[in-house]
């Protein structure tokens, strides 16, 4: 698949006639959550089959939802006060059209590789906050590139914004209408500090220097390798049911466990098991949890910015693999339920009153997470519900990161409730990964 770049372009919000431009000198400090994310662009992949809105219109849609959502026309950068803050300079965001010299069908499905790269604009040494790239295909398929700064919004902002702009192409009010105040997060007087923050979401400088150094010596990152795999809901159904049989004793509410607790119990033993560790090391999963849900009072789901922390469900390797899978499953049900309204009051206390030599955990530099995993959940994002105004994509994606134990986990675009999971491994791990990965007991393999 050869693509070509047709045009790059700088575009700024659209404000309707009986709109007032607002004033580009303001700006808005980041909260806590903001400060603690990865500080990197994330690039996401739509396809859309035919017929589909001519560019001008796509470009157009976009302009009128950062009128709404101007901190994506923005720029990061420091207040009198040295302070980080996104600039409101409405200085735009980057919109690239290209085409690709065959039919989509030639190409589909994607497959998780370097190719993906040349669907989007690249993501290093970007100032503009979002990037857009709209590819024809030769048979009048369209696949829209999506990279954004995971500094201004997490994902659950971010599919909301793109759900506004599909609205915005389609002549609609944007509804609902973002919540931009970044301030409301307030540290108690005096601050109650009830958990570890250092060494959960911060760790010293000093700490991630012995960290570069390790990874630098362990693997050549080349050779890693993004495996798709697809898991039906018949699959789901007995992973669920195998993963709850014990809650009797597990679960206080007796309630099954969730199929993504299930899942990720699943993929947690099974990559463990493929990468072949010893039995006394130490795993853990970093898994997002939102705030959202779990503040009290509940912050409304239109706020727009950061609001994830996350749980670190921890095990011997021996344990979770001699164990049963209700086992793993329970350290994340746990781990996660232990996030709540008392874990953010704590963290937002601690970012408030950290040590200078604090810097967060949250890492996109790292390529291998060996011995650990994150996984990155958009089973809840309502991806699916950009629509320009010729209809849903029929397909998304992550774009290509290799970053060694790092999932992601999507709706299948078959629709029917499947989950796909993007799973990066060492190439030497892989063929006994794909052996017992859809195993209901790893054991006897």
């Amino acid at each position: 698949m050869k693509v070509k770049t047709e045009s790059s372009k700088i575009i700024k919000p659209f404000y309707e006639d009986n709109i007032i431009p607002p004033s580009t000198r303001t700006y808005i400090p980041l909260s806590v959550f903001d400060k603690v994310t990865y500080e990197a662009q994330i690039a996401i992949i739509y396809a859309y089959r035919p017929p589909t809105p001519p560019n001008a219109a796509i470009q157009l849609g976009l302009q009128k939802a950062l009128a709404i959502y101007r901190e994506w026309a923005g720029r990061l950068g420091k207040d009198e006060h040295d302070n980080p803050v996104i600039l409101l300079n409405d200085e735009g965001v980057r919109f690239v059209e290209a085409s690709a010299d065959s039919t989509l069908d030639k190409v589909m499905p994607f497959k998780p590789s370097a190719s993906l790269l040349n669907l989007h604009p690249s993501l290093n040494n970007v100032v503009e906050l979002v990037q857009v790239q709209v590819t024809r295909f030769t048979c009048g398929s369209l696949v829209v590139g999506f990279t954004a700064h995971h500094t201004v919004a997490d994902g659950h902002s971010t599919s909301n914004f793109l759900v506004a702009w599909g609205q915005a192409c389609r002549g609609l009010g944007i509804n609902p209408l973002p919540l931009h105040d970044r301030t409301i997060f307030n540290p108690r007087n005096p601050p109650l500090i009830e958990y570890e923050h250092k060494g959960t979401e911060f760790m010293s400088k000093s700490v991630k220097k012995e960290n570069s150094l390790n990874e630098s010596t362990h693997h050549v990152t080349e050779d890693i390798v993004v495996h798709k795999v697809h898991f039906t809901v018949e699959f789901l159904a007995k992973l669920k049911a195998k993963a709850s049989s014990m809650n009797n004793n597990n679960n206080n509410n007796n309630k099954p466990y969730s199929t993504f607790e299930s899942l990720v119990a699943h993929l947690w033993r099974a990559i463990t098991k493929a990468r072949g560790l010893s039995g006394f090391e130490t795993t853990h999963i970093r898994i997002s949890v939102n705030g959202r849900m779990r503040l009290n009072p509940r912050v409304p789901n239109e706020y727009f910015g950061n609001l994830v922390l996350w749980a670190f469900p921890t095990s011997k390797v021996k344990d979770l693999l001699r164990e049963p899978l209700p086992y793993a499953t329970k350290l994340i049900h746990d781990a996660v339920t232990k996030v709540n309204n008392n874990y953010f009051r704590s963290f937002i206390d601690f970012a408030n009153h950290k040590e200078e030599d604090l810097i967060p955990t949250a890492d996109m530099s790292k390529h291998i997470l060996c011995p650990n995993l994150e996984v990155d959940s958009w089973l809840k994002f309502p991806f699916y519900d950009l629509d320009f105004g010729t209809g849903c994509p029929y397909m998304f994606m992550p774009s290509y990161f290799p970053t060694e134990g790092m999932m992601f986990l999507l709706p299948s675009f078959i629709g029917d409730g499947s989950i796909d999971a993007f799973i990066p491994l060492f190439q030497d791990n892989l063929p006994t990964f794909k052996k017992i990965c859809y195993s209901l007991d790893l054991l006897e393999n």
